[in-house]
């Protein structure tokens, strides 16, 4: 093959197996032709000798650590969510907002801004948002207030820790501070993000709020399940105390994923041959195509782009500038692909660049579809219900309060940081 062609087909391949993967994604299909997607773009795009090996070598070193926490998570989420302590969450909530759909919507917003920060945002778009909708519907009230409120806070409210959000998991090699460092350094504009996204969320959604009746919920039958409480408590210290001493972010997660696992099938809530689909192994293969292709992309004419795109100061034009780089790149690319792409090229021009392109990557990405993984799950787990959204209702929400909450945050953290 000559070189001229052996170039091209460097730069077209890569791309097309990025357009499939997304394409796959925009879609509910089983894991079979999810994984299957995912290796045949892997597949392809070794075939090409790009990434190369030192290259290939650095993705996976890269991306292990997060995949296993991924893993992790998501049992401790499945064991969560089986043992009941979603339905728990979601009955107090439905109680409080008894022909209050003000309340109501509050109380999902809260619920799914703590399960985002807690146990990742994965958790919020495929375990708690089917719960909130069913305690929405319970109360004979409009599904979409707390649909919307699992969704918007799955992106917004995922900058706080850095396990709420694998681009988060993604970035802290590239940070110089410590877990509690990074939850302090983004406090203040998550607060400001939180407050944008509630008052714009009853604003935009004011005609869905209104209430058709009072019907008493049902509470859940079983009592509330202590013991995942307590392990998720640990896991969280867990994570902040591991920093301190050396250990990754995965190791407490999947501790925390063998004792519940454990809890779970003496209960009898969980099979053992349960615990390794509720990983989601699929969607982990998934995950690792995109790091590869999009390795292979940074190699090629996207990373010189994105180099020369780039500002060098870390004023307030130049961390606007790298938070809209990075929402651009999020929504092009799938935020995950997006961060691995940006991340080690932002790592020389210091923290608050990186933070500043972590709110891009996270906010940001509630701007399309594609932005986020997590948008295409919650749409996929709201076809599951029979439930299909309104294209014009998603993007009020999304052009409406994504550009004000990313500024207002970027502004925060420039001037709080």
């Amino acid at each position: 093959m000559s070189a001229p062609v052996l170039t091209a087909l460097r730069d077209v391949v890569p791309v097309a197996a990025l357009v499939v993967l997304i394409a796959t994604g925009l879609r509910p299909a089983p894991a079979r032709v999810e994984a299957s997607v995912a290796a045949l773009a892997i597949a392809a795009t070794l075939a090409l000798g790009v990434p190369g090996q030192a290259e290939l070598v650095e993705v996976v070193h890269r991306l292990a650590p997060v995949l296993a926490f991924l893993a992790g998570i998501l049992i401790v989420a499945e064991v969560c969510s089986l043992g009941g302590l979603f339905d728990h969450a979601a009955a107090v909530v439905a109680r409080a907002g008894l022909g209050r759909p003000d309340v109501l919507l509050a109380g999902a917003f809260l619920l799914a801004a703590a399960v985002t920060v807690t146990l990742s945002l994965d958790a919020t778009v495929v375990l708690l948002a089917p719960v909130a909708i069913g305690a929405a519907r319970a109360l004979d009230e409009s599904p979409w207030p707390p649909a919307y409120a699992c969704l918007r806070m799955a992106n917004s409210a995922s900058i706080l820790l850095p396990t709420a959000n694998l681009t988060n998991l993604l970035a802290m090699p590239f940070l110089h501070i410590s877990f509690v460092g990074f939850a302090v350094a983004m406090l203040p504009a998550w607060l400001v993000v939180l407050a944008v996204e509630y008052v714009g969320l009853r604003w935009l959604l004011g005609e869905e709020r209104g209430t058709a009746g009072e019907i008493k919920p049902v509470a859940p039958r079983d009592p509330v399940p202590w013991f995942p409480v307590v392990v998720v408590g640990l896991m969280l210290l867990g994570f902040a105390a591991g920093h301190e001493l050396g250990l990754e972010p995965w190791v407490a997660a999947d501790l925390s994923a063998a004792l519940l696992a454990g809890w779970a099938i003496h209960r009898r809530k969980m099979s053992l041959a349960r615990v390794w689909p509720a990983a989601h192994p699929a969607f982990l293969l998934y995950v690792l195509a995109l790091a590869v292709v999009v390795a292979a992309l940074t190699v090629g004419f996207l990373g010189d782009w994105v180099r020369g795109a780039l500002p060098t100061d870390a004023d307030l034009v130049g961390l606007l500038t790298v938070a809209l780089l990075a929402t651009v790149l999020a929504n092009l690319l799938t935020n995950i692909s997006a961060a691995l792409l940006l991340l080690p090229l932002l790592a020389p021009l210091g923290t608050p660049m990186v933070l500043a392109a972590l709110l891009g990557l996270n906010i940001g990405s509630g701007l399309t579809w594609t932005g986020s993984l997590a948008n295409l799950l919650w749409r996929r787990g709201l076809t599951a219900q029979g439930l299909t959204p309104r294209q014009r209702t998603f993007h009020a929400l999304s052009w409406g309060l994504t550009p004000v909450a990313l500024l207002a945050s970027v502004v925060c953290l420039w001037a709080t940081y």
